[in-house]
């Protein structure tokens, strides 16, 4: 395996012991070789759950690999997505703490006084008994 590979591995905290490997047979196009041999390479990672299937090459060895630089991407991604929402509830915080500008209140003000003038209308007009 390529040394960069296994240094990214270590900084995600891959551990091989962490994986499940199994060979399948491949499938799609290429005759009877690819029926007859097992060179997709199934990769499960059981912290996480991620399941990774590689049939790019016809190497076993080079399928090891790229699935693990699949798995790697994912799992990258994946805290990338965690970051971001973390930011993101940091800001929505943040916005829902911050006051209002005074052009706010005005249109807060001026929306409540059209809704009583609303509901004011609304009541039951009662008809006043007329004297004579």
């Amino acid at each position: 395996m390529d040394e960069t590979l296994l240094a990214r591995m270590e900084r995600l905290q891959i551990r091989e012991a962490d994986l499940v490997e199994k060979f399948v047979q491949g499938s799609g196009p290429g005759g009877q070789k690819i029926n007859k041999t097992s060179s997709c390479v199934y990769l499960r990672h059981i912290p996480s759950g991620y399941e990774v299937q590689c049939q790019e090459s016809r190497s076993r060895e080079r399928n090891r690999e790229l699935a693990r630089e699949r798995l790697c991407e994912r799992i990258e991604e994946r805290r990338k997505i965690e970051v971001l929402d973390k930011a993101r509830a940091r800001a929505k915080v943040r916005f829902a703490k911050r006051k209002p500008s005074p052009a706010t209140k005005a249109r807060l003000k001026e929306t409540k006084k059209f809704r009583a003038d609303k509901k004011s209308n609304r009541r039951r007009i009662v008809a006043k008994k007329h004297e004579d």
